[in-house]
């Protein structure tokens, strides 16, 4: 092999790596803010758990986070708004890095 292709295969490995990362931070983000949410709906437990499973599953509806967003505030109605909703998750976003980087 070349430098050149050990190169090649080192950014490949990183891209793959990052990529990895960025779902694994986004599912653990719709995981917490579902328990988030099922906390505002009076959920605990398995039943908060449960609920917690179903935000991450609606984020593969469509791209975009607009799925989750909608799914959660369906949920609550008027216990959160949108606008609350989306800062809840780039706060939780935030926290669900900062959690991963601890396990690694």
């Amino acid at each position: 092999m070349t430098t050149f292709d050990d190169r090649e295969n080192a950014f490949e490995n990183k891209f793959a790596h990052d990529e990895e990362m960025k779902f694994k931070a986004v599912a653990r983000r719709n995981k917490l803010l579902g328990l988030w949410a099922a906390e505002l709906l009076g959920k605990s437990g398995e039943d908060a758990d449960a609920y917690a499973v179903e935000v991450v599953k609606s984020d593969f509806e469509e791209a975009g986070h607009d799925d989750v967003v909608r799914k959660v505030a369906g949920d609550l109605g008027d216990k959160s708004s949108e606008a609350e909703i989306r800062k809840q998750m780039d706060e939780l976003l935030l926290v669900a890095k900062e959690q991963l980087m601890e396990e690694s």
